[in-house]
């Protein structure tokens, strides 16, 4: 080690120091996951300042700083699974009622194609009115060679038909998802979890003593595997922290002047469709400021880890926890929403680079027979489409590939892409919450002395007020 990267290191640590006494202080987790991510960008762009884009000591710094922020993703996906199958089995044993069930499920998976269709809707209307097109653009090496990659990839995404995606649901190998070896892992684990707890309410009226051995069971794995949750999602702020810091260092701002244009475009339709989930929101009852402020922590985490999938446990826990949202509600809504109805990957992305590519094969973008069939193709695409790194390039080639547009273009973006991807996730995530609110009230089964709580989750085994 060079003293340059020992130096970035002991402030790294500083500032985990900090966060650290700051939780042994039960100072609020908003207030630390807050802390964490405004550290995060000063010190990530004081490492590019003095040290420059590029500078092996930013790429040694960023390989340590990785430890801490992946390592902590890679913990969140480590109680995935577990959090699914005994939080979705409990609802169930607690509901004894299939026809709950079916209601859950259609409000939840509707609201999240719905707004998928409005994301591909405002996502055109910004590419309209920023005037973008991908018509004379210029390609570096790594454009080009991004192109050839998404060139690569579209016979896999041409096989995402929605039947395949639909019979990809079904769980064969129920045991195989559970190690999520597919990209459609975390619904059939979901499927899975649920003939388990349909098969145990079958069995109430004749054996009874079965059913309450194995309800006990299953409360008793859910308390532990709760403990976990808990203990895993108080090292948020460091993984914020840690995840941002390499974001903001190995960024390119004259890459980012290049296509400010786009991503202008690109947040003003995130803003926008975050404007739809309030007006949803508000639509049921609830205090759009006070949602905010509960549901802000989880999209810190989802705007600097870049994963949907990955923000499911804190997803839930924010749900359950500060909006009154009953844990199986919570768990539909959270699992379903890594993987279908994405309104920031599979929604705007798509459609936007849609509407920038068409001019180039002498497309005219802004009439109904383009833009009626591009919505139809986003909605349903969007089915299946992976809460990980590369769902928003997944669901682009198969928009693309399903209007006949060059996937190659797509490449044009690569130097952009993390900084629009944050914003990105952070709206899936916002959708994925604002689906099990909905269905949570149109259900009336919000709790409002939690939603109305001013209780901050401390995460420490207590509340304090914020």
């Amino acid at each position: 080690m060079n003293i340059q990267l020992i130096l970035n290191l002991a402030i790294a640590l500083a500032v985990c120091a900090l966060l650290f006494v700051f939780q042994q202080r039960h100072v609020s987790f908003t207030k630390r996951v807050f802390t964490g991510l405004g550290l995060g960008v000063l010190l990530g762009a004081g490492f590019q300042a003095v040290y420059g884009l590029g500078s092996p000591v930013i790429a040694d710094t960023n390989a340590w700083l990785d430890v801490i922020g992946s390592g902590y993703v890679k913990l969140l996906q480590m109680i995935i699974i577990p959090l699914i199958m005994v939080s979705i089995i409990q609802a169930i044993l607690k509901l004894r009622d299939a026809s709950s069930l079916g209601k859950i499920s259609a409000l939840t998976i509707g609201t999240l194609m719905v707004t998928t269709a409005i994301a591909a809707g405002i996502g055109i209307l910004m590419a309209k009115l920023y005037g973008l097109s991908a018509v004379g653009l210029t390609s570096s090496a790594a454009e080009v060679a991004r192109g050839h990659y998404l060139e690569g990839k579209l016979a896999a995404a041409q096989q995402l038909s929605l039947p395949n995606t639909i019979l990809s649901f079904i769980p064969d190998n129920p045991f195989l998802d559970m190690t999520g070896a597919r990209k459609t892992s975390t619904i059939a684990v979901v499927l899975f979890s649920i003939f388990i707890g349909v098969s145990a309410t079958g069995i109430t009226a004749k054996k009874p003593d079965v059913f309450e051995s194995f309800s006990h069971f299953v409360h008793v794995a859910h308390v532990i595997v709760m403990r976990m949750v808990t203990l895993v999602l108080r090292l948020t702020p460091f993984g914020v922290f840690a995840l941002i810091t390499q974001v903001l260092a190995s960024s390119s701002l004259q890459d980012i002047l290049k296509l400010i244009g786009f991503v202008m475009a690109s947040y003003s339709a995130l803003i926008l469709m975050f404007i739809v989930h309030l007006a949803i929101v508000s639509g049921v009852g609830l205090n759009p400021v006070r949602y905010v402020k509960k549901i802000f922590p989880v999209l810190v985490f989802a705007f600097t880890s870049r994963t949907s999938a990955g923000s499911i446990p804190m997803n839930v826990q924010t749900q359950t926890a500060r909006l009154g949202t009953p844990e199986g509600i919570a768990n539909f809504a959270a699992s379903f929403g890594s993987m279908m109805g994405q309104n920031g990957c599979a929604g705007i992305y798509p459609a936007m680079l849609a509407v920038m590519i068409a001019p180039t094969v002498g497309i005219d973008p802004f009439t109904s027979a383009f833009l009626l069939p591009l919505i139809g193709i986003v909605t349903i695409g969007s089915v299946g489409v992976a809460g990980v790194g590369g769902g928003a390039t997944f669901a682009a080639l198969i928009v693309l590939s399903a209007m006949n547009l060059p996937v190659a273009l797509a490449g044009l973006l690569i130097s952009i892409e993390p900084l629009i991807d944050m914003g990105r996730t952070a709206l899936n995530v916002s959708g994925s919450i604002t689906a099990g609110t909905l269905a949570s009230r149109v259900l009336g089964q919000t709790d409002m002395r939690v939603f109305n709580s001013d209780a901050a989750l401390n995460l420490d085994g207590d509340e304090q007020v914020a």
